[in-house]
């Protein structure tokens, strides 16, 4: 079949955020008869799930391995995704990262693919790319909504206070905005200077205007006003963007078993609260406590999978001084990974707390279940902005200063689960997961986007 001859390297970034998703739309070009070249870092792959093995002839995790700085205080070794390090060493392996650009340059040379699909870090692609004659597509990991908010060709946000109201080429009504406590952070992080000599500002804009057209992992269902919007301000229509639908995993096959899911058997059908805050998430000793307090202030079942902190000595110092004994039977903590998607199909998971990434939001809608949020850092705030805009979310209010209280957490859990000034939210998140759940939906979109790679490739 034609299909099969057709090749794309994949080159995303060394964040898990980043790496799932793109992970995910690998599965689903090899499924659909495209020959897929996954690139990234030993580290990083071993971390992926397995390749099925009926698309692994077409699905190639190649690792190339990270090069080291010289200055190992910097980046320690085996340290290769940002998850492995503080928030202050992501611009060292920025350095790093950029570091790939001539062994990838290597293998794009020696098997001149039809495609490359990269995202927003790795810029020298673009030379790259334009060398081999080579079309370049930027993959967003984030919603159209977030990468809107900040994309604009000729249009920068100059200060902070920029961020904390809606784009002026929107030209339209929006709730996004940053609030003032996470504003200044934000806007040094995108814009600002950082060790790797290039701003994230600049990689975006660098590959956005080089690639032949954009992909979102989104549907115009949920958020068509800023795809729109989005198509205007990066090339006025010329160039295309494709909403590819939100690469649905497959569900889990078959009855759960183990000791979470023996727990979630016993409980009533939608009444436990899943709190999950991922691994990119480092939360503070006191923020962890503190939800950890509103969790149980709330009354409520609940299910946390929490990642061991860097600041704990153990499983027991990670919560607070006799948490699990006073909410045990009520609530199951799980220190480490724990198996999400399994767990928010479970049929006593009503609501899910956690921090708004845009992978969350995805994994929880699909089975209509209600949203609190907490939003920490880069699309996170907007993504909450936009899910409260929409019915389908309650945010946890915050002070000025960005702190947040026990008695906020308990006040919104209480309002998403089981007040009945929450019932119109409950009743809208499972009428989201029509369109968040809907396979036929997303694999139409999908399938538009592969219509396209097969006619607009290299060889064409």
């Amino acid at each position: 079949m034609a299909t099969t001859r057709l090749h794309m390297v994949m080159v995303p970034w060394s964040a898990f955020g980043h790496l799932i998703p793109f992970f995910q739309l690998a599965l689903q070009l090899a499924k659909a008869g495209i020959k897929v070249s996954f690139i990234s870092t030993p580290g990083n792959i071993k971390r992926l799930p397995n390749v099925p093995s009926n698309i692994a002839t077409l699905l190639d995790l190649l690792v190339f391995p990270l090069p080291n700085l010289d200055d190992e205080q910097q980046l320690p070794e085996g340290c290769e995704a940002t998850v492995d390090i503080p928030f202050e060493k992501i611009q060292y392996l920025k350095i790093a990262y950029d570091l790939l650009r001539q062994p990838v340059k290597q293998f794009v040379i020696d098997q001149k693919p039809d495609w490359i699909l990269i995202d927003v870090i790795p810029h020298w692609m673009v030379e790259i790319a334009q060398e081999q004659h080579i079309p370049l597509i930027n993959f967003s990991v984030f919603s159209a909504s977030v990468y809107s908010f900040f994309v604009n060709q000729t249009l920068t946000r100059s200060s902070p206070e920029s961020l904390m109201s809606p784009p002026e080429w929107f030209g339209f009504s929006s709730p996004l905005r940053y609030p003032k406590s996470l504003a200044t952070a934000m806007h040094e992080g995108f814009h600002g200077e950082n060790a790797s000599g290039i701003s994230d500002a600049d990689r975006v804009h660098k590959i956005l205007q080089a690639s032949k057209a954009v992909a979102f992992r989104t549907c115009p269902e949920y958020e068509a006003e800023y795809l729109n919007a989005f198509e205007k301000i990066t090339g006025n229509g010329s160039k295309p963007v494709f909403p590819i639908g939100l690469l649905l995993p497959e569900k889990p096959q078959g009855r759960q078993t183990g000791e979470i899911f023996r727990w979630l058997d016993v409980q009533k059908p939608n009444s436990v609260v899943f709190v999950g805050f991922g691994s990119e998430c480092k939360l503070s000793k006191e923020q962890t406590h503190e939800i950890a307090y509103g969790v149980e202030l709330s009354g409520l079942p609940f299910l946390w999978a929490l990642r061991k902190p860097h600041w704990a000595f153990n499983e027991l110092d990670a919560l607070p001084c006799g948490f699990q004994e006073r909410t045990r039977g009520r609530g199951m903590v799980c220190i480490g990974w724990a198996p999400q998607l399994e767990i928010l199909g479970h049929s006593s998971i009503g609501g899910s707390l956690c921090h708004a990434g845009w992978g969350s939001i995805i994994e929880t809608l699909q089975f209509g279940h209600s949203l609190v949020v907490l939003p920490f850092v880069i699309d996170q705030p907007l993504n909450a902005r936009l899910l409260v805009d929409k019915g389908l979310g309650v945010e946890i209010e915050r002070s000025e200063d960005g702190s947040f209280s026990r008695d906020d957490i308990a006040k919104a859990l209480r309002l998403a689960m089981v007040s009945a000034e929450g019932e119109k939210l409950r009743i809208q998140t499972r009428e989201a997961a029509q369109v968040f759940g809907n396979r036929d939906l997303h694999d139409s979109y999908f399938n538009r986007f592969v219509e396209y790679l097969k006619e607009n490739g290299a060889a064409n």
